[in-house]
């Protein structure tokens, strides 16, 4: 090679070294993964339920979720009701075809569980999903969201033990340390077998009338009507709201859902229980959490165990206006222009 081409090889190699350290590296997403969220839901009790849902679609950067299960609780209109309203809320999203959707337990675990192991028992849809989705992940956890009764968990782990090292429990429940609770009361055979199974268990308490609990997570009919009503994504079809009327926006379902709920304390205001929890499992700095030895259902009172070698995580002081304000910076967000 003469000493032009030296010279100019030389030239070349140092211009493409140049270049690479100027363009931008085609390296791997340094983004943290998705999330893999699966929500059981008794979706048609109240109204938390529907936002729950709607925060978890909205997050699509976030959260992939993998599917929703319904459980029925007393105020849901049977399973049928509960099945019915989650579906709306999917179809207000555009994602029937794309989020599954199952019916899980009616009745209660201890009057499911005798049975777990028929080819047919009450919520096998459900159970024999959660165990699928779960037993699919590798090297992470698939987040199970309960924010209603704990059934259905409870008897996919009794059915799977398989599954306890492959999933994190997040619930929506109790109002820990005190007594009761609507989804605590709805199934309190399912708590302990859940809690004492050793899966990684977080408690998301409710705490009605207290400061502390997800029952402070609220708003008004006139915060809804001003960053809500009109807003999200646009369905292909209308669906018809559980109040009657059509609809196209879960932002304007969310309104008539608001005008048909009792209002309480001043001002006047609903809590959105159920979406507080999985606004946690976003981010965790909109809540103050403790680890604590496992304590025992007993009825509806809670027993404690300071020397249970197994332990659970308890959610409270929970950000209200940082929860409540990225709902409606997304809805915002999603609306069409």
């Amino acid at each position: 090679m003469d000493k032009m081409n030296t010279k100019t090889a030389i030239f070349l190699v140092m211009a493409i070294l140049v270049a690479a350290c100027q363009s931008p590296q085609k390296t791997k997403e340094t983004q943290s993964p998705k999330l893999k969220i699966l929500i059981d839901t008794d979706a048609n009790n109240e109204l938390d339920d529907q936002h729950a849902l709607a925060y978890a679609f909205l997050n699509s950067d976030v959260f992939d979720v993998v599917g929703v299960t319904v459980n029925n609780t007393r105020n849901g209109d049977g399973i049928q009701g509960q099945y019915d309203e989650a579906m709306r809320v999917i179809r207000l999203f555009n994602l029937e075809n794309k989020v599954p959707l199952f019916m899980g337990a009616d009745k209660s675990y201890a009057e499911i569980v005798p049975y777990i192991s028929e080819n047919e028992f009450d919520g096998k849809p459900a159970v024999d999903f959660i165990i699928q989705e779960a037993m699919k992940v590798q090297g992470e956890k698939l987040v199970l969201l309960p924010v209603g009764k704990l059934t259905n968990i409870a008897l996919a782990i009794k059915k799977e033990p398989k599954i306890i090292d492959k999933v994190r429990v997040v619930w929506l429940g109790a109002n820990y340390p005190d007594p009761g609770e609507y989804n605590l009361d709805n199934d309190t055979t399912s708590v302990n077998p859940v809690i004492e199974s050793g899966v990684p268990f977080e408690m998301v308490t409710v705490r009605y009338g207290q400061p502390s609990g997800t029952a402070a997570v609220t708003v008004t009919r006139e915060e809804v009507q001003q960053n809500l009503a009109g807003k999200g994504p646009k369905s292909s079809g209308e669906i018809t709201g559980r109040h009657g009327g059509t609809f196209t926006s879960f932002g304007d379902y969310s309104a008539n859902l608001f005008d048909h709920a009792e209002m309480h304390g001043t001002p006047p205001s609903r809590a959105l229980f159920d979406m507080a929890a999985v606004a946690v499992v976003k981010n965790p700095q909109w809540a103050e959490q403790k680890e604590i030895p496992a304590p025992r259902l007993q009825g509806i009172d809670w027993i404690e165990q300071p020397e249970n070698p197994i332990k659970i995580i308890v959610w409270e002081n929970f950000n209200r206006d940082a929860i409540v304000n990225d709902l409606f910076d997304l809805m915002e967000k999603s609306t069409p222009k």
